[in-house]
């Protein structure tokens, strides 16, 4: 983990050499490391995206003063947290912010307009220090999804030392949601797991938790809640890891679900770079919607409404994945790729929740399917 790199230190050397600079009346410059898809790097062997070697180098002049010195004033916030142990979101270091421009004029321009603002210096610090927004103790306020298992044990070390037990069969219909830094909890088996099913829709995740799905097959249940934040992604991976279980992902068939859940959750992300070790897990499968489920389960699917400005961009997305991002481009995600494909020329698409039209009057129809799926090895 970064958390164990010296952040203080780190700090204090840069800001006193920006002092040193202007101090020899040079134009002072802060280097981080640049996280879009145009650094983004892809080896199959690793599993997910990783920074290549270009950086941001912003040097001090009119246009980025500005930046500048909010850089400096947001990260003396973060690095008082890290003094006295204090953890804060995203959103309350912006009212934080707001605070001591209200008490002390002078920071006036530094003032933010809205939390967006605040947010790109964090992140900016953050790609600057290469850590992660939690070794600065700066959470996005997000948990882990809704997680259901009758087998599954976790473990936390407190910050006393002290340790939590949580058996997840002891829950009844309530879910676990682990924390936003899942990697200092520890798993247990209280029996074999046979495998983790990530859910894109948390809806359908209750439904089958509900209809007795995790009581039936020993597994781990997952509502993943849309695109993954990175606690959802940070968690699947530590079950991926620590377990070592096959992982399913059951999604929808269309362009946004392929690139910005599957991708994201199986590779990370380019603005994630720095993050993705421990933010991605390179196992997981496509278990969702293939197209030949459509004709295979006379699925209802829909056309792509080209005029419709999200999945018109979603399609053209698609094809700039297809050309430029190193995922899609790897020879092992071909199966992904052809999906992207396919997408691409038949402009349909097809929701995960078309399975509970195949059998109207059974509602573990689409739990039938998924372990047919399964044991089938129907999944990309």
């Amino acid at each position: 983990m970064s958390g164990r790199i010296d952040i203080k230190g780190i700090s204090v050397e840069m800001c006193e050499r920006l002092l040193r600079d202007l101090e020899r009346a040079k134009r002072p410059t802060l280097e981080a490391t640049k996280c879009t898809l145009d650094n983004a790097e892809y080896n199959p062997k690793v599993g997910y995206l990783t920074p290549g070697n270009k950086k941001v180098i912003t040097e001090l002049n009119v246009s980025s003063v500005q930046k500048m010195s909010r850089a400096i004033f947001i990260l003396e916030l973060l690095l008082r947290n890290l003094e006295v142990g204090a953890t804060n979101t995203k959103r309350e270091i912006y009212y934080i912010s707001k605070g001591e421009v209200k008490h002390n004029p002078a920071l006036k321009p530094l003032d933010f307009t809205d939390q967006n603002e605040s947010d790109e210096i964090i992140d900016f610090i953050c790609e600057m220090l290469e850590c992660y927004r939690e070794d600065v103790n700066c959470f996005a306020n997000d948990r882990g999804g809704q997680t259901y298992s009758q087998q599954l044990v976790v473990v936390e070390t407190m910050p006393d030392g002290s340790k939590a037990t949580i058996d997840l069969s002891k829950l009844g219909t309530a879910p676990f949601q682990p924390k936003n830094r899942p990697q200092d909890l520890k798993l247990k088996a209280r029996k074999k797991i046979d495998f983790c099913l990530i859910v894109e829709s948390e809806g359908t995740a209750n439904t089958l938790v509900n209809s007795g799905f995790t009581r039936r097959h020993p597994c781990i249940l997952l509502g993943a809640q849309g695109v993954p934040s990175n606690a959802v992604r940070g968690w699947t991976k530590l079950i991926q890891d620590q377990l070592d279980i096959p992982c399913y992902f059951f999604g929808d068939l269309d362009a946004y679900t392929m690139q910005n859940i599957f991708r994201t959750l199986k590779a990370g992300s380019a603005g994630s770079l720095i993050r993705n070790s421990d933010f991605s897990a390179p196992e997981v499968r496509f278990l969702g919607v293939l197209p030949e489920d459509i004709k295979r389960y006379d699925l209802p699917d829909y056309a792509v409404r080209e005029n419709d400005v999200s999945e018109s961009r979603a399609l053209k997305k698609a094809r700039d994945a297809l050309d430029n991002d190193p995922f899609f481009k790897d020879k092992k995600n071909k199966g992904v790729s052809d999906i992207l494909n396919w997408l691409l020329k038949n402009k349909r698409r097809c929701e995960q929740q078309a399975y509970f039209s195949v059998n109207p009057r059974d509602p573990l129809m689409p739990e039938k399917i998924i372990m047919e799926k399964i044991k089938n090895k129907n999944f990309v």
